[in-house]
């Protein structure tokens, strides 16, 4: 057997490495580790914000089907009501869990943006050049200004997932308790509201999304 890792087996056992480092909460050690293959901090920034974007439509997605479903339900006419239950139930359960992805992804995003400008601010003391300082900070106060606007809209559309998901919890209870006629003509009176507020959701996450594709485009040398 050869003594020497395959470039593939190589990678692999560098991504194993990069992805302890990371559960351990060793940051610096993180980013040193990806410096080594040419991935600085901004290209990092840009990964996670591609990733937390991807959770966004994969979370909107689901809001989508979880109001189907709702609407399914609600205009109920006879059949299997347990069944009909259990398929809100489902759709519950899988809103939580993108929501928790979109959550993580979010977080992800601002701890190494900040990172990002903290080092890049401390670094523009360290120019000789006048006018290379200039022109750093012009780009700094650029990107630093294009970011906050995206993780604006990230917030702003992550501060509706928790109400969204409270009162879509409330109704999948009442209805486990109360699995009869009666029930589903409660649920029907709020259908507009629980509709009304994930299209909102919805209409935030597409703003969100929009914004990050954007800095995504202004990030990535062409």
């Amino acid at each position: 057997m050869s003594a020497y890792l395959s470039i593939p087996r190589m990678f692999a056992v560098l991504l194993m490495f990069v992805a302890v480092l990371m559960i351990m909460g060793c940051q610096s050690a993180y980013y040193g580790a990806m410096e080594k293959f040419g991935y600085e901090k901004r290209d990092i920034l840009v990964d996670r914000v591609s990733d937390a974007r991807d959770a966004q439509q994969e979370a909107k997605k689901q809001f989508e089907s979880a109001l189907q479903q709702f609407i399914a339900v609600t205009g109920f006419d006879g059949g299997d009501l347990q069944k009909q239950y259990e398929n809100l139930k489902d759709e519950y359960e899988s809103s939580e869990k993108k929501a928790s992805v979109v959550h993580k992804r979010i977080s992800d995003v601002e701890q190494v943006a900040g990172d990002l400008f903290k080092e890049w601010e401390k670094e523009l003391d360290q120019y000789t050049s006048q006018d290379l300082r200039r022109s750093s900070e012009r780009q700094f106060r650029q990107t630093r200004g294009r970011y906050q606007q995206l993780i604006g809209a990230m917030k702003n559309a992550e501060k509706k997932l928790d109400p969204v998901l409270g009162a879509f919890r409330d109704r999948v209870l009442f209805l486990k308790h109360n699995l009869n006629s009666r029930a589903i003509a409660s649920l029907r009176t709020e259908r507009a509201r629980v509709e009304a507020d994930i299209t909102a959701l919805i209409r935030d996450m597409n703003k969100s999304i929009a914004e990050a594709d954007r800095f995504i485009g202004e990030m990535t040398p062409r």
